[in-house]
């Protein structure tokens, strides 16, 4: 096939681009079988000497929709494979089976992989066993540069794909080859938006890799060792997930301590005990004050400990995320203006900043759209939640009375149905509101995929801790029912626990197990192609703010009413020591694989995290102030009302201090990975000038 041709076949791609005469496999007839060899196999042919291999790993699926015609899939196998300054992704495509099949299998070259590492600012291990921020023109002295399996991830190397694909855009308006001319792309669009929007791509997705994703399962969940292989997880789901289940296994066993010592308050006092059984039972007893009791009660100690604790484990936490963010080459993210998210749309003008054509959004709509639509839709939701903060009220009152006129083991029984149907609703509202802000940050056009999530995580937080916590906060700040915030707090810690991992493990396994499973049934003898088909009909990863969120009402839960109820952390932790397992059987089993972009931390959660971290002092000085116990030792002392509300304010702002000097004196990275970032910041600087004169003296 000369040049000529392949041009009227393809109908003008991007500018100059065309079918060289070696991409017969790419623009003529297609083998039938998906081989891993490069000769005569069908991929796409690479331009530069260094990226040849004998082989090449498949690493992402392309669905096509069932309409398109080869005219379209050679045009866009033709687009994946072209070079970058001819419009291109300069990565490696192959049809499938044939031209006429759905899919579109791809990889990625040595040279793409490379200057995609420098461009996200990666650190690999350099020569002399030290991490450094990559450089390509320096990629010969970097270990196991040669050797993509080794030197990236399989995370980062399915990433990267992602990273190229979404950022093709049209040089220049052009017509798809076998699409309407409704669907012409204009320049400086977004390609793989457009072509999604127009039904071509239906989904595009990362690889398993069965052999690997079978050795990580053995050692993280299907054995009996209770360290998690965080390296292995790196390196098969990438940074984000890694990260996630590093927070969940240091929060988890970080809970031992006051676990214990709640097992302890709740043994050696027999306040707490009849508190205890009280909250479980739905009985209210009233405990008669014993004046020769010690000054100091189980609450009181379990109100200081949480405080100082929640402070303890997020500065330790930040040490030890740093250490992880060094080890797996994240720490020194490159923070560089980014293209435009895929979903980004406006008018095409040029950017002031990097004079390149792209759309442009005025910031005044978007703060317009915010105000007039999202604002209200978000403050419509809290007030649902309020609604079904008073039908728990008025639920919790007839049952009450229900139960006093029948005093049966039914009524009793029936005294927790309020706290459960709450739970429900609560569980039900947050993820109708997921989807809708979703939709509301997608209306707001952001122009940066940071900026998008920010907002997105900023929504879903905000009436996170108001779905979860209003109910609390209410009952304990003005009802200022210790009894009843007791009772509730237990429905939380028990039913909660128990509807999540229904919700999120269970049913998920019956679906897969007796609807999913049966229809992708495959043996060896099956075709590659259909083994790699078959994983699109999984359903695409949720992500991870479901788990976030979950791990987040915990540690509300215990930093902010811990006190009235000792048992929580001991709950926490036997939940938690499950949740690891079930949320890694998850993510391997139950979910197709999801694209990690690399992160140095927990990003916005850790803030989140820190926030409840200081309200709660707020939250136990005024429940310690509502202790019988303290209130009697007040009146004795001769305090009134207002001095007691004076004390308990100088102790919270006492506390608040500690806090701080305790953030203080505890550094967020530990002495050794402060100089290694140094230092990387200063190879980086010493790099970028040396390649500014070689360019000024060439």
């Amino acid at each position: 096939m000369s040049m000529e041709e392949g041009d009227k076949g393809a109908a003008s791609v991007q500018s100059d681009l065309a079918l060289q005469p070696q991409d017969k496999a790419a623009g003529g007839m297609l083998p039938s079988k998906l081989s891993t060899a490069t000769s005569g196999s069908g991929w796409t042919k690479v331009r530069c000497p260094c990226c040849v291999s004998e082989q090449v790993e498949p690493l992402v699926l392309v669905k096509l929709g069932q309409r398109v015609g080869p005219e379209t899939k050679r045009w866009l196998i033709k687009l994946i494979g072209a070079p970058q300054k001819d419009g291109g992704a300069a990565l490696l495509a192959h049809p499938g089976e044939e031209v006429s099949g759905d899919i579109i299998v791809v990889s990625a070259p040595r040279c793409t992989l490379l200057r995609a590492t420098e461009e996200l600012g990666l650190c690999k291990r350099y020569r002399n066993g030290d991490m450094e921020a990559f450089s390509y023109n320096d990629r010969d002295h970097f270990k196991d540069s040669d050797n993509m399996e080794k030197f990236l991830t399989l995370a980062e190397r399915q990433y990267i794909v992602k990273y190229e694909l979404d950022g093709v855009r049209a040089q220049k308006d052009l017509r798809v080859p076998g699409l309407p001319d409704k669907y012409t792309l204009h320049n400086r669009d977004n390609i793989w938006q457009k072509l999604g929007s127009a039904g071509v791509i239906v989904d595009t997705f990362p690889l398993h890799s069965r052999s690997k994703l079978k050795d990580l399962s053995k050692a993280w969940y299907s054995g009996n060792q209770l360290s998690q292989p965080l390296d292995s997880v790196n390196e098969y789901f990438g940074s984000p997930v890694a990260f996630y289940f590093s927070f969940l296994d240091f929060y988890t066993w970080s809970l031992l301590p006051p676990a214990v010592l709640g097992l302890f308050i709740t043994y050696f006092s027999a306040e707490v005990q009849k508190e205890t059984v009280d909250s479980v039972s739905g009985l209210q007893v009233v405990i008669d004050l014993d004046d020769s009791g010690p000054a100091v009660t189980g609450h009181m100690l379990q109100a200081v400990f949480s405080m100082l604790w929640s402070t303890v484990v997020m500065e330790l936490w930040k040490r030890r995320s740093s250490t992880l963010s060094y080890r797996w080459g994240t720490l020194n993210l490159a923070e560089r203006f980014a293209e435009p998210r895929p979903g980004f749309h406006g008018d095409l003008g040029v950017n002031p900043v990097t004079k390149r054509m792209e759309p442009l959004f005025p910031e005044w709509q978007r703060d317009l759209r915010m105000m007039l639509v999202s604002v209200p839709v978000v403050g419509l939701f809290l007030g649902l939640v309020v609604l079904g903060m008073m039908c728990f009220y008025w639920g919790e009152a007839q049952v009450k009375q229900l139960h006093k006129d029948w005093d049966s083991m039914l009524s009793q029984t029936l005294l927790y149905m309020p706290s459960v149907l709450h739970i429900i609703y609560t569980n039900m509202l947050a993820t109708v509101y997921k989807t809708v802000a979703d939709s509301l940050t997608e209306y707001e056009n952001h122009r940066e995929e940071s900026a998008f999530q920010n907002h997105l995580t900023a929504k879903v937080l905000v009436f996170t801790f108001f779905n979860y916590f209003a109910v609390l906060f209410h009952i304990a700040f003005f009802k200022q029912d210790v009894p009843l915030l007791r009772k509730r707090l237990a429905s939380l810690l028990i039913v909660t626990q128990l509807v999540n991992q229904v919700t999120e493990v269970v049913i998920p396994f019956l679906v897969d197990r007796f609807i999913s499973a049966p229809r992708r049934r495959e043996s060896e003898d099956d075709p590659q192609e259909d083994k790699y088909r078959n994983q699109s009909t999984v359903p695409p990863f949720p992500g991870l703010f479901a788990e976030y969120i979950e791990l987040l009402v915990q540690f509300g839960y215990l930093s902010l009413f811990s006190c009235v109820y000792p048992l929580t952390a001991l709950l926490l932790l036997l939940n938690n020591l499950t949740e690891i397992r079930s949320d890694a059987y998850k993510i391997c089993k139950l979910f197709r694989k999801p694209f990690s972009c690399p992160v140095a931390n927990m990003g916005v959660w850790q803030t989140a995290f820190e926030i409840l971290s200081f309200v709660s002092v707020v939250s136990n000085c005024w429940l310690l102030l509502l202790s019988p116990r303290l209130q009697q030792l007040c009146q004795e002392g001769g305090l009134s009302g207002t001095n007691m509300l004076l004390l308990a304010v100088l102790v919270e702002h006492m506390l608040i201090i500690i806090k701080f000097i305790m953030a203080v004196l505890i550094p967020d990275e530990p002495d050794w990975i402060r100089k290694k970032k140094e230092q990387i910041e200063y190879n980086s600087m010493l790099a970028l000038r040396q390649q500014k004169q070689t360019a000024e003296e060439s």
